[in-house]
């Protein structure tokens, strides 16, 4: 029986250090978030911050209820400008990769006449290799 008493407290003790480790990462979210946030003043920031430091439990309640719809549409709001940027590098990798679109580039300059066919040939052995 011994055994099994000290198991459970050690699930127990187990749970609450999950707890206050998830809580901590918490308030430390929030407060991040008061300092991404372009619409709210230096005051409201410092306050926030406050709050959220000196009275961490209500300071957490109260800014979910009033912050976490701003809080929400702010993230995603980063996650789009996020995709959008991967978005335009893939397509910059995409357009500059490899000898074929220089090659592509250099028949687009011979067909528009505006270097000779000798030319296009040293680029197009230059691009492969």
């Amino acid at each position: 029986m011994d055994f099994f008493e000290n198991f459970l407290n050690i699930l127990l003790w187990s749970l609450w250090f999950f707890i206050w480790i998830s809580f901590i990462f918490l308030i430390i979210r929030f407060v991040f978030d008061v300092f991404r946030d372009e619409k709210l003043s230096v005051f409201g920031k410092i306050l926030w911050t406050l709050v959220l430091v000196l009275l961490p439990i209500l300071g957490a309640l109260i800014y979910i209820f009033a912050r976490g719809r701003g809080m929400a549409e702010r993230d995603v709001e980063a996650a789009k400008s996020m995709r959008s940027a991967q978005v335009e590098y893939t397509k910059g990798l995409m357009t500059e990769a490899g000898s074929a679109s220089e090659i592509k580039a250099a028949k687009d300059l011979l067909d528009s006449g505006a270097i000779s066919p000798e030319e296009y040939e040293k680029l197009k052995a230059k691009a492969l290799g």
